[in-house]
């Protein structure tokens, strides 16, 4: 993307809300206080600074690779409802890729969300120990369904951090191995 015009601006770096990387940009366009346009230099594409925010707002979690794709666009919904303050969207989204994951890994459609994450836990999905924490997405994303009480940013980075866990456990370790051990 090429954009027009672009200002010199006085140098700010920050994580890139489109593409994740740290980056320092003074290319963009002023306004008339403090919040400019900046672009990325990386993947060009533009974030709003003010003092203390940002719009993209910085995704939490990592990416994950090996990810089927109906999975992988839930994964990225998810870290870009928290990044843009939609908490308990993002818990929700958290919530649906347990019973995602476990479709697309055999379970029935239709389930409770309990049965998801024992198929998972029975299947060997799950690390051992990780019970506890999978079934804290489910009881988190319960919370977020069936309550009036809205979730907050530690809540959605808890439970991105969690789902991260468990998609490189199902995905992403099994198929570096795999790549990792053709022949050349």
């Amino acid at each position: 993307m090429f954009w027009s015009n672009t200002q010199n601006l006085y140098p700010r770096t920050y994580s890139c809300g489109h593409c994740g990387n740290q980056v320092a940009s003074a290319a963009g366009y002023a306004s008339n206080s403090n919040d400019n346009l900046y672009i990325c230099p990386m993947c060009t594409k533009p974030t709003f600074l003010g003092v203390s925010w940002q719009i993209p707002g910085i995704l939490p979690g990592r990416s994950v690779n090996h990810l089927p794709e109906d999975i992988a666009a839930l994964y990225k919904e998810a870290r870009e409802c928290a990044g843009a303050g939609a908490y308990t969207g993002s818990v929700l989204l958290c919530r649906k890729l347990l019973m995602n994951i476990g479709v697309k890994e055999g379970a029935d459609e239709g389930k409770s969300f309990v049965y998801y994450v024992d198929f998972l836990a029975e299947k060997g999905y799950v690390p051992p120990n990780g019970r506890g924490w999978v079934d804290h997405i489910r009881k988190k994303g319960n919370e977020a369904t069936h309550e009036i009480a809205l979730m907050v940013g530690t809540d959605s980075d808890e439970l991105i951090t969690f789902t991260e866990m468990l998609l490189k456990f199902v995905y992403e370790f099994p198929n570096s191995i795999a790549s990792s051990t053709t022949p050349r």
